[in-house]
């Protein structure tokens, strides 16, 4: 499904980024869209939802052999 896609991308640049922050307390998102910045607060949000949607990828049933990929 396209949407799981895009939410596990955004997931993806979440966990880059404080993986960044963690390592050498560089905050790419800011760096790049500015601290705090609307650009910068959308980005955040997104990436908040997408994990929230990924916890659904938990619980999905992928045996039943769906191939809508």
């Amino acid at each position: 499904m396209l949407l799981d896609k895009i939410a596990l991308l955004l997931t993806i640049v979440g966990a880059v980024n404080w993986g960044s922050i963690g390592l050498f307390s560089l905050d790419l998102v800011a760096m790049i869209f500015g601290n705090m910045s609307l650009l910068s607060r959308i980005i955040y949000s997104l990436v908040g939802a997408a994990g929230l949607w990924c916890i659904t990828l938990l619980f999905r049933d992928t045996t039943s052999g769906n191939t809508d990929n």
